[in-house]
């Protein structure tokens, strides 16, 4: 072990002349333990929520959507899909209509966003598996069914298990010539509905999931579609396999990931998480001026070993490295068990859920979610120990140097 370590590690553990200095120094070591904590613990609520919001939406979007670059629809007939299919990285294809519509049920009537899909639907999305009430039908031989979000069935005042009252769908005629007469301006159709989902709020209180046939049949999109959709093989390369889709569907069209889908929602996300970081870390800074404080006053106390220390041969340098070891010993001590204390807070929290969320009976989760990623740990570790690095060299060179300088002007005189 190296000389200035050790005699840092001595002063350390030893007890100082001095009560404050020992009580400074366990309050610098609470505060960088706090400090750190918080990280960890706000990060990883952070992830938590990220991941949960990741998952719902993960359940209604595709891995890949392609959509016209120009205009709300295109001919199937004209897009690649052949070949796409017979790309390796893909699992599934289907194409998709989306439109608006009015539904109406008994007096209640509500605008919806008609999605048409195909039977490959439920394997390739997690829509079953977030159902409230009812199965996930939408078509049954010849006859079809509907399938809508939570907040449509709320503002519809919808009864599942009526089969008195179905669903009203109107849609406007392409080929209509006037809209004064309902009849001859909208398309109109009926529905059961066998099922109502709970995603989240943008999905529930928007859209009604319907067979392709029919959002074909009542749009009277003979060629035409909104989309297509496209789910990736688990373990594939995603921006290998967008490459490849994006040159072989052309300049026309756009290909979205699932980032690219919601690219507001996950930026806002990631600022706010290191916005919250930032603000933590400026409150450890506070919190590190302790260290400061306790390196100051260990020099003061320490000057009859300074003068020894100098005058048996150790230089300015070894003497500022030994209180910067000082300061190091406080600053890591307190970052690793701030680092211990908030892992055990969050696996205690995502195995136990110790702290709920108000009004948890109205959300998907009952407790704060938590997710630890160790990249976000090492980025702590090293935020942490480059805070306590500086506040530990300035005492370390300006204190020491200052001490040698007055003994010189002692010695002097």
């Amino acid at each position: 072990m190296q000389l200035p370590f050790f005699i840092a590690r001595r002063y350390f553990l030893s007890k100082k002349s001095q009560r404050a200095i020992n009580i400074i120094s366990m309050i610098s070591v609470l505060g960088v333990l706090v400090g750190t904590a918080a990280l960890v613990i706000v990060l990883s609520v952070f992830n938590g929520f990220e991941d949960l919001i990741l998952r719902l939406y993960n359940a209604f979007d595709p891995d890949v959507k392609i959509e016209a670059t120009q205009g709300k629809t295109f001919t199937y007939h004209h897009f690649p899909h052949e070949q796409l299919r017979k790309d390796p990285a893909v699992a599934y294809l289907q194409p998709v209509i989306e439109e608006n519509a009015l539904v109406r049920y008994g007096d209640k009537q509500f605008i919806v966003t008609v999605k048409g899909v195909d039977t490959l639907f439920a394997a390739t999305s997690g829509v079953d598996s977030m159902l409230l009430d009812g199965q996930f039908l939408l078509q049954e031989g010849d006859t079809d069914f509907a399938v809508l979000g939570s907040g449509v069935a709320y503002g519809l005042q919808l009864h599942l298990n009526d089969f008195l009252n179905p669903l009203e769908f109107y849609a406007p005629r392409r080929d209509a010539g006037s809209l004064l007469n309902p009849e001859e301006a909208f398309n109109r159709r009926y529905l059961y509905t066998t099922g109502i989902f709970g995603i989240q709020q943008e999905y529930d209180s928007r859209y009604v999931l319907v067979p392709f046939r029919f959002a074909r049949d009542i749009f009277e999109f003979d060629s035409l579609v909104s989309a297509v959709e496209i789910t990736l093989k688990e373990g594939s390369d995603v921006d290998a396999a967008i490459t490849r889709i994006t040159a072989l569907t052309g300049e026309g069209f756009t290909v979205k990931d699932r980032f690219r889908q919601h690219e507001s929602i996950y930026r806002i996300m990631k600022s706010e998480k290191w916005a919250v970081f930032l603000i933590l870390s400026f409150i450890l800074i506070i919190a590190t001026f302790n260290i400061i404080g306790t390196l100051s006053m260990l020099v003061i106390e320490k000057k009859k070993d300074i003068a020894i220390l100098h005058s048996m041969g150790a230089d300015k340098r070894m003497l500022q490295r030994i209180f910067l070891a000082e300061g190091l010993f406080i600053n890591l001590i307190g970052c690793c068990l701030g680092m211990t204390v908030g892992l055990l807070i969050c696996w205690g929290q995502q195995y136990f859920g110790w702290i709920e969320l108000s009004g948890s009976g109205s959300f998907v989760i009952n407790a704060y979610p938590v997710k630890i990623e160790w990249s976000d740990l090492l980025f702590v570790f090293l935020t942490v120990f480059t805070i306590g690095l500086l506040a530990a060299w300035y005492p370390s060179r300006r204190m020491v140097a200052q001490s040698l300088d007055l003994r010189t002007v002692t010695n002097d005189e």
